[in-house]
């Protein structure tokens, strides 16, 4: 048997969130495989579908830039795949945390606080996305699917743009005493919709325009214009920014409500 000395020491707020990381990581390292299908092969299976079957089907026009849809697919299949993982990380587990296993209690038994075990819970969601997304963007290379290097910025994108919808989920979770049909209503009419509607296989151009805010509000259209931008290209300085700034918000207003309730829930 291990046995631990105390140093007596306090650790950092980087350690702290870190150590919620390696705990993280144990786990994963033993049951990697049970997660492959939503981490890894998911994006991969859509882009196959999408991009090689039903894009075969697609003649290159205005609506793709010109380009092959499964050039113009592919940067989007990766971040609708990093929402749906980074909503799927920050519902159940998080909830699971506070009412279930009961970790967070444990967790926060000990120096390390609500807010430096939300920011380990984050930034491991942001290392998942990461290692998913280099997963993907090698795996599409052998497709043919990127025109240039600038594919290397759809990873980060994709990191981002899933951490927006990460971190207010994580805010809805932390705020859930009975969680009945609510994630499950998420799924169904919040992600789903998303992620057919948002510019991930078609432009919104295409949606009729008393409903096109729908998109324009969703982190998700905001990830594709950039993802895109990079790719493909025609998009502006300014309005990469703009879109930046946006999920740069969601963010933050999901890190601030979520710490709420985490300290809410967590501190006696």
């Amino acid at each position: 048997m291990t046995t631990v000395e105390s140093t007596g020491r306090v650790v950092g707020h980087l350690r702290a969130m870190w150590l919620r990381v390696e705990g993280h990581w144990v786990w994963y390292r033993r049951y990697w495989s049970s997660s492959l299908y939503s981490s890894g092969l998911q994006p991969v299976l859509f882009l196959a579908a999408m991009g090689l079957g039903f894009g075969s089907q697609v003649e290159p026009g205005a609506a793709t830039g010109g380009l092959s849809y499964l050039h113009y697919v592919a940067p989007a299949m990766l971040l609708s795949g990093a929402v749906m993982f980074a909503v799927g990380e920050s519902s159940y587990p998080v909830l699971s945390g506070f009412k279930w296993q009961k970790q967070y209690i444990a967790v926060t038994a000990t120096p390390i606080t609500p807010g430096q075990l939300l920011g380990g819970q984050l930034l491991w969601v942001c290392m998942r996305l990461l290692l998913a997304g280099a997963s993907y963007l090698v795996i599409a290379s052998l497709f043919g699917a990127w025109l240039n290097a600038g594919a290397l910025l759809v990873v980060p994108i994709g990191v981002l743009t899933g951490l927006a919808c990460a971190a207010p989920v994580t805010a809805l979770a932390a705020s859930t005493f009975d969680e009945g049909e609510r994630f499950a209503a998420v799924f169904r009419f919040v992600v789903m919709p998303m992620t057919l509607f948002a510019g991930t296989f078609f432009p919104i151009t295409q949606i009729p325009l008393a409903l096109r805010w729908l998109a324009w509000i969703s982190p998700l259209w905001h990830g594709n214009e950039l993802a895109r931008g990079v790719t493909l290209g025609g998009l502006g300085p300014l309005p990469a920014l703009g879109h930046a700034a946006f999920l740069g918000g969601v963010v933050l207003a999901g890190i601030l409500v979520a710490r709420h309730w985490f300290y809410r829930r967590l501190v006696v």
